[in-house]
């Protein structure tokens, strides 16, 4: 038995249906690049943790995407230089954005980021609680105050 090719018009026809039909999906499809919630949160936060080893100041850069309800950031401890990335997520509060964030130093869980950011009188704030993860117990808790740096012109 011989295979059938397809005729060369069939073929033709097929390659011209293509496109139209991988790209359909996204026809008519508009996400805003960035919504008021992520205008208003996102940016670079700097501050202080108060705990058991002292006071600690923190460098916090923040983005939220509201639309997949994540949050992700990077701290930095200003003294020591160490610097942990992570992910997690946000609810939004009445008052305020609540943010949880698990932060690692080299692919070991090393952080956890627990802070609501309130808007009290014209003043932005992170407060909260860092606390330190020891063999996968948290075990050090700091209390966290950020705030925002102002952006550069």
């Amino acid at each position: 038995m011989r295979p059938t090719v397809p005729t060369r018009p069939a073929l033709t026809a097929a390659l011209l249906l293509l496109p139209p039909a991988l790209s359909g999906c996204a026809w008519g499809a508009y996400f805003p690049a960035v919504t008021p919630l992520e205008r208003q949160v996102n940016g670079v936060y700097e501050g202080e943790g108060n705990g058991p080893t002292g006071r600690v100041p923190y460098r916090l850069t923040l983005g939220l995407v509201e639309r997949d309800g994540r949050a992700s950031g990077s701290l930095v401890n200003l003294e020591s230089r160490k610097v942990y990335a992570g992910s997690g997520s946000f609810k939004r509060l009445v008052d305020g954005t609540e943010i949880t964030l698990q932060l690692f130093e080299n692919g070991t869980h090393r952080v956890n980021l627990y802070v609501v950011r309130r808007d009290t009188d014209g003043k932005i704030s992170l407060d909260g609680h860092l606390r330190t993860v020891l063999l996968g117990r948290e075990a050090l808790s700091y209390g966290v105050s950020l705030r925002p740096v102002p952006k550069q012109p």
